[in-house]
């Protein structure tokens, strides 16, 4: 009963405005290229800004969180990488499936996750910030850098990183907080409303992403993503959190985050430079809808294990 709950109230209305999304998307035809620049662009750094900003920040939470995402992809990327050596993967297919493996969908789904499963905590939507941010930040350097070195060198493929809002919103937020600089209001309401519209619009771009992707070749590989996307990623994370002193909320906020499906950005790059996009797409389509099932039990075993 307690596992039907939490997906009747936590997964269930994710799930309706996904499909509200993607029903909007087939009736209208959204420009979707232009709702991803919505998010990353207004909305993401919106909500960065203002949530580290509120929120009660200790540099040993930050810091805590940065060692758990940097373990957890260091994880993730060996892990990937193994695999595609046994499976004889080609290069391509080497960056695509470590890339489905390490870029989880922290934004879109792991916010509105968050949101419900911790009742509006805000230090637990802190967490979810930060691990947000880093992902982002680990999406426009790592995974844009590998798939562009080898046409157009390294330090030409940095300059998407320097052109992302996401690090500057961090930056701002945090030193505001740290030196208690009081926002006016004229600034801090804007922010405020842009924050709050973020997980509404995020869901539907989702929706309308997640629709239009296409069925085609490597299930297998397909489905190797999802197995440690879905269930090897939790796993580690639990190791990691073993090790870490973090309190309670900590500790299941870095855990439930750790269970998010492939990034839509992950299919996004892949399309941009031409890296098998029809591959990266499935991962992200059949890691959301399995994700159903795997981030509910998540859920439920925080609670036991924390």
């Amino acid at each position: 009963m307690e596992i039907l709950n939490i997906f009747l109230n936590v997964l269930l209305p994710i799930l309706i405005l996904i499909s509200v999304g993607a029903f909007l998307h087939r009736q209208f035809q959204f420009d979707l290229s232009t709702l991803a620049k919505i998010n990353i662009y207004y909305l993401i750094p919106g909500l960065i800004f203002t949530r580290l900003y509120e929120t009660d920040l200790a540099w040993n939470m930050f810091a805590d969180v940065l060692i758990f995402f940097l373990a957890l992809s260091a994880v993730l990327y060996f892990v990937s990488k193994m695999i595609s050596k046994i499976f004889r993967f080609h290069r391509g297919m080497q960056l695509a499936f470590s890339h489905s493996t390490m870029f989880f969908n922290s934004g879109n789904y792991g916010v509105p996750v968050n949101d419900l499963a911790f009742k509006q905590d805000p230090f637990a939507m802190a967490i979810q910030v930060l691990i947000l941010t880093f992902q982002n930040l680990l999406v426009y350097s790592y995974g844009i850098i590998t798939l562009q070195a080898g046409s157009q060198g390294f330090f030409k493929s940095l300059i998407p990183y320097f052109k992302m809002p996401i690090t500057y919103a961090m930056v701002l937020g945090i030193g505001l907080n740290v030196f208690d600089v009081p926002l006016p209001d004229f600034i801090y309401t804007p922010g405020s409303y842009v924050a709050d519209a973020l997980i509404g619009i995020a869901l539907l771009t989702l929706g309308a992403q997640v629709v239009q992707l296409n069925f085609s070749k490597n299930m297998w590989n397909v489905f190797l993503s999802i197995s440690v996307r879905l269930m090897v990623a939790p796993l580690a994370a639990y190791i990691i959190i073993f090790f870490l002193d973090v309190n309670t909320t900590t500790a299941q906020a870095m855990f439930i985050a750790s269970a998010a499906p492939s990034s839509v950005n992950s299919a996004i790059i892949a399309q941009e430079y031409e890296n098998e996009p029809s591959f990266a797409s499935q991962a992200v389509l059949f890691s959301t809808i399995f994700s159903v099932l795997t981030v509910t039990l998540v859920i439920y075993l925080s609670g036991l294990l924390f």
